[in-house]
């Protein structure tokens, strides 16, 4: 895809919200070229929270945003279905502070980028191309991004637990793979703690209808959507929450026991490294007509 896209029509969708249990109404509508992904908060007089890794706000259990006391949170699994639909400018308006968490994945924001359709718009798509290694660890965490001619992950993840002492995954990102392989992958979490969120005011929205929920020994849900989905949810968490870079990326991403703290703090580090990627644009070839990344030119 050579162009910028956004969407050909408005779509809406009604749900609770993971942590907060409020009731949500969330509407995508079609943002301008170069616009970016916005959220806005009709409730607060249409206030808008660009998808920017400047933003985030919070970090525990969920990604939120923040700008100018108006905040949006558990934005995630939204932004990877949008990115990864390719979807670069969009409106998300919102009449909560949290995005709806649906059945937990990201399905169902995929069927309404479906409903919806996209439209190119007359603006060439931008990528951050990784050109050096970028690397960060925390403690046992490790994340790290490494040239590449596609957009490819792998995750490895490790809890203390019989079903997910290890798992780990490698896949290569496109909207066909995304749709098949990464987005219908839910959240999950562990009963033990489900009280302890509670009291917190968290996970006031959660039940087996949107989240896998593991015992000591196994899973309280029926049955699993795929052996290993829980590694498969932690790669469309990255995704979302790697969006927040602003751009699509081109480099195989690597990623160790990671979560939410580690991936948008790896956001934050491959903006500052700018010395280790570089922006490039979709084109077509003019003498072969196949499709080229030519560098962007610089405006200064």
């Amino acid at each position: 895809m050579h162009f910028q896209q956004t969407l050909r029509r408005s779509v809406t969708c009604a749900g609770i919200g993971l942590h907060s249990g409020h009731k949500v109404s969330l509407s995508l509508k079609a943002g301008l070229p170069d616009s970016g992904i916005r959220f806005r908060r009709a409730d607060l007089g249409g206030h808008e929270i660009p998808a920017m890794v400047k933003n985030v706000s919070g970090i525990h259990y969920a990604t939120g945003l923040e700008v100018d006391s108006a905040s949006v949170e558990t934005v995630e699994h939204l932004l990877a279905a949008l990115i990864s639909m390719g979807v670069d400018n969009v409106i998300i308006e919102l009449n909560q502070r949290e995005v709806p968490i649906m059945d937990g994945s990201a399905a169902p924001f995929v069927y309404l980028v479906q409903e919806a359709g996209t439209r190119r718009q007359a603006k060439a798509r931008r990528f951050l191309k990784v050109t050096r290694p970028i690397s960060l660890s925390m403690g046992d965490k490790q994340i790290a991004l490494y040239p590449s001619e596609h957009f490819k992950i792998t995750y490895s993840i490790s809890f203390d637990h019989p079903l997910l002492e290890h798992q780990s995954r490698e896949i290569q990102l496109n909207k066909e793979s995304f749709i098949d392989q990464i987005a219908p992958a839910r959240t999950f979490g562990f009963l033990k703690e489900v009280e302890r969120l509670r009291r917190q005011g968290l996970a006031l929205g959660g039940s087996l209808d949107n989240a896998i929920v593991l015992s000591e020994s196994g899973v309280l849900n029926r049955s699993l959507r795929f052996e290993d989905e829980f590694v498969r949810h932690k790669i469309l968490d990255a995704i979302g929450d790697l969006a927040l870079v602003g751009y699509p990326l081109i480099g195989h991403l690597v990623v160790n026991r990671g979560g939410h703290a580690l991936h948008t703090a790896f956001a934050s580090m491959v903006l500052e490294n700018d010395e280790a990627w570089e922006l490039v644009e979709s084109t077509v070839d003019a003498a072969t007509g196949a499709p080229a990344l030519v560098p962007v030119k610089s405006t200064t």
